[in-house]
């Protein structure tokens, strides 16, 4: 089979890729990052970010995106990826424009609720979405040297790490993981019951945790602090709400 015909949705594709860069870049910067050779149906470059296309990009564009993609996947509205040509596209290279760093949680995957493809984001992924030193040197690379315009932190709701700092458990490896969200508990200013019990409880420290996730991460990493500084990046934190789908970005 053909490379540049391979798959079911090329035109498909090509036609989603330049509305997600046209809506984001404007008309003027939309062509001059090369957007009029998406109009050609088929061909496999159209189905992944080229460099020129994502360093057009600002970090608050970058942000729109993902707020888009968040609300096709609410709409049931997804784009129609073809994984076959953004492998291809992608192969000698990658230009993602952001670095999620979410949660472990089997229903929190960052790529489907922001409806992204291969070869968009990087995605970093922990239970809690805790920064530790392994995981600051994977944002830096992102940013620094691979290039993505924003780190954003996702939490999101009833998430199990949260309980299980809330209640002090311990479990080999897993204690020293929730002695680092434990500080997010204490944060947590509430007036009710302060038990994993209590849902509202749960969601509000997830929420402090994202907080002080994005806090620690300008604290522990001048890398990625720097580039912030220089608006060459942004640090976000989000909750992504299990029930109804949507992602809140935090300002």
């Amino acid at each position: 089979m053909n490379d540049q015909h391979e798959g079911c949705c090329g035109n498909a594709v090509d036609g989603s890729r330049r509305t997600w860069l046209a809506s984001a870049l404007g008309a003027g910067a939309f062509a001059a990052v090369g957007g009029a050779s998406w109009l050609l149906p088929g061909l496999a470059q159209a189905a992944a970010l080229t460099k020129e296309q994502r360093d057009a990009m600002t970090p608050d564009q970058v942000i729109t995106l993902l707020r888009e993609g968040n609300e096709r996947f609410r709409a049931g509205k997804m784009q129609g990826h073809d994984y076959l040509a953004q492998k291809r596209a992608s192969a000698s290279g990658q230009y993602p424009a952001a670095v999620i760093l979410g949660c472990i949680d089997s229903r929190a995957p960052a790529e489907i609720i922001l409806d992204t493809g291969i070869g968009e984001t990087f995605t970093a992924r922990v239970a809690g979405n805790i920064a530790n030193d392994d995981l600051l040197g994977s944002l830096e690379f992102a940013c620094a040297i691979a290039g993505s315009k924003v780190v954003l932190v996702m939490g999101h709701t009833a998430c199990g790490a949260i309980k299980g700092a809330i209640d002090g458990a311990k479990l080999g490896n897993l204690t020293g993981l929730l002695d680092k969200i434990r500080p997010a508990v204490d944060a947590t200013q509430f007036s009710g019951e302060r038990t994993s019990k209590n849902d509202d409880f749960v969601d509000a420290v997830a929420a402090t945790n994202v907080r002080r996730t994005v806090d620690e991460i300008r604290h522990r990493s001048d890398v990625l602090a720097g580039l912030e500084k220089d608006g060459k990046i942004k640090i976000v934190g989000s909750m992504y709400h299990l029930v109804g789908g949507k992602v809140e970005f935090y300002a």
